[in-house]
């Protein structure tokens, strides 16, 4: 089943802002996870939250819920999930386990088909010299997926306070920029400045879907948003599991920097000729 969509419509997309309970197993999560998903039929962009198998934040269970990304049990129900409903999925992140040994967390992107379309490991491990930037590698690639209506850039949670990623998108051809994260909500206040930081600096959409519940004794903060690319925002769940189905014309990309074009003003770090 493949979306099929007329030129100048809305992206309709939905962020499943999951909660991740310890006293639920991953097993039964990604079940919960993989039915929220196929509930969103008819949407052309479904996402999930950083690590919303295992908990963004537990790092003492990271090694034992690795997972090959082609045929670990989150990419087959994230695939037949996809399929089922016909939709875009960025399924959120998932503790990888290269075939040569490194934990990598990596995002996956699938097709209304169920295929992979692609993979973003990131980039900026967040724990300084414990957690994740202890446990796991970093990804060395700058991703963007071709989704049909408009053009994704992919970072993960941490990644968002590192501006000159997002720039390297742009420079890309991203024109909406999805952010899965665990974010904790004692930064709440940061999360929600940088989204609107990253849209406007950007002149692109974003759409940033982050987890509930708690993590390893850390409360997440929620509040997933989609903010469009003049820094207004959308749509924004509150602290709990929430579905948040947001529409946003992609052709204001465009628009918003024909009008404003503070893009073509950029002098240091554009890409060499």
């Amino acid at each position: 089943m493949t979306n099929r969509r007329m030129d100048g419509a809305p992206v309709r997309a939905t962020l499943l802002q999951i909660d991740v309970d310890p006293a639920e197993s991953v097993t039964a999560r990604r079940e919960r996870a993989a039915a929220l998903v196929r509930a969103q039929t008819g949407a052309d962009l479904v996402v999930l939250p950083e690590l919303w198998p295992v908990g963004a934040f537990a790092a003492g269970s990271f090694a034992a819920e690795a997972e090959r990304v082609e045929d670990g049990p989150t990419y087959k129900a994230m695939s037949a999930a996809a399929r089922d409903a016909g939709v875009w999925l960025h399924a959120g992140s998932v503790v990888e386990r290269d075939p040569d040994g490194p934990l990598f967390n990596t995002s996956l992107v699938f097709t209304p088909d169920g295929e992979l379309h692609t993979a973003y490991r990131k980039i900026h491990r967040f724990g300084f010299h414990e957690g994740e930037a202890a446990l796991m590698a970093a990804g060395r690639d700058v991703v963007t997926a071709r989704h049909p209506l408009s053009a994704l850039g992919l970072a993960t949670c941490y990644d968002l306070r590192f501006p000159e990623l997002f720039r390297l998108l742009v420079d890309a051809g991203a024109q909406t920029l999805v952010i899965p994260a665990g974010w904790p909500a004692r930064r709440l206040a940061h999360w929600r400045l940088l989204v609107r930081a990253r849209a406007v600096e950007c002149q692109a959409y974003v759409l940033a879907c982050g987890t509930a519940g708690t993590h390893a004794g850390v409360e997440q903060a929620g509040h997933s948003m989609v903010v469009d690319p003049w820094g207004e925002v959308l749509g924004e769940a509150g602290p709990g599991e929430e579905v948040l189905a947001v529409e946003f014309d992609p052709a204001r990309v465009a628009a918003t920097r024909a009008e404003f074009p503070v893009l073509r003003d950029r002098v240091l770090g554009l890409p060499t000729p």
